[in-house]
């Protein structure tokens, strides 16, 4: 049966495992990305990882990856500055070399949200839906488009980047962009654990604010519901402009449970006109394979 490799590649730590072609997810193996030190030692580790793996089903690698990407190149054209120096780094180019494979040796790259999007669609929330907007959100808000069953990356690469949208109730706060007012700067994980100290004066984790939240604390009650309002106003001008059969949810913060979704689904529907009502506002569910299975189904359709 034919195989892929898939690779999801984060700040923090790198994975990669065998795909079937049914979806098959093999033993996943780690390590921890070198993001620091700069992207010379971040290709050795992806390509110490994909190397074990090659065999004669294998039939290409794709490669889930922080930053903006140019998936025609596989070429990275914009990052934060958690990778050293990683803009700029063409992945297809260094993996193949690292491999020793030729240009007939097929090697994708998209950006991790759009590979997590790929894989809900393929086999999770999304499955049998031709269109989905994903919504990520953990350390940052990310977002993807997918459209007639394909991913759409936008003139730019960056369709579906909903963090940097200006949103009511993030006035004045500091997006790790730099500029102030965006939605990452209010939804995202940090900014709650931000927002819950200037409120408290107290350091809390952001499960831990979720917890209280859940027991009733006015304090993180008031965080949460601003957070998850801001981000359900920002899917519904979203899913306005693009009236997707359905809208997939995934990252840690949506872990949270009803103390977080219930703002959120309240103040999308409460956004939406009628005729959007039927959009389905869904939690992922492929959880963390998520990415790596769609980074490998880039290969895997292409070789169908």
């Amino acid at each position: 049966m034919r195989q892929a490799i898939g690779v999801d590649l984060g700040g923090t730590k790198t994975a990669t495992a065998l795909v079937g072609a049914d979806g098959t997810l093999g033993e996943i193996s780690t390590a921890p990305t070198p993001s620091g030190v700069g992207p010379e030692a971040v290709l050795d580790t992806v390509a110490s990882l994909v190397a074990p793996l090659l065999g004669p089903d294998v039939v290409g690698v794709g490669i889930g990856t922080a930053g903006v990407v140019d998936s025609t190149t596989g070429r990275i054209v914009s990052a934060t500055e958690t990778f050293a120096s990683w803009v700029g780094t063409d992945l297809v180019a260094g993996i193949r070399s690292r491999l020793g494979r030729g240009d007939d040796f097929p090697i994708e790259v998209r950006n991790d949200v759009d590979a997590h999007a790929l894989g809900e669609s393929w086999l999770g929330a999304g499955a049998g839906h031709q269109s989905m907007l994903m919504v990520a959100v953990g350390t940052g808000v990310g977002g993807a488009v997918i459209l007639g069953d394909k991913l759409w990356t936008g003139a730019h690469h960056v369709a579906g980047e909903m963090g940097h949208v200006p949103v009511p109730g993030a006035h004045g706060m500091r997006c790790p962009c730099g500029r102030p007012g965006h939605l990452e700067a209010v939804a995202a994980g940090p900014a709650i654990e931000r927002r819950y100290l200037e409120v408290t004066g107290e350091v809390a984790s952001g499960r831990e604010i979720m917890g209280l939240a859940t027991e009733g604390d006015p304090a993180a009650v008031a965080v949460v519901d601003a957070a998850a309002e801001a981000l359900g106003r920002a899917i519904a001008g979203i899913v306005t402009v693009l009236d997707p059969s359905c809208v997939v949810i995934g990252g840690g913060v949506a872990q949270a449970g009803e103390v977080w979704w219930e703002p959120l689904l309240r103040t999308c529907r409460a956004e939406l006109v009628d005729v959007l009502q039927a959009t389905q506002i869904l939690p992922a569910r492929l959880g963390t394979s998520a990415a790596l299975l769609g980074a490998a189904h880039t290969i895997l359709e292409g070789a169908s």
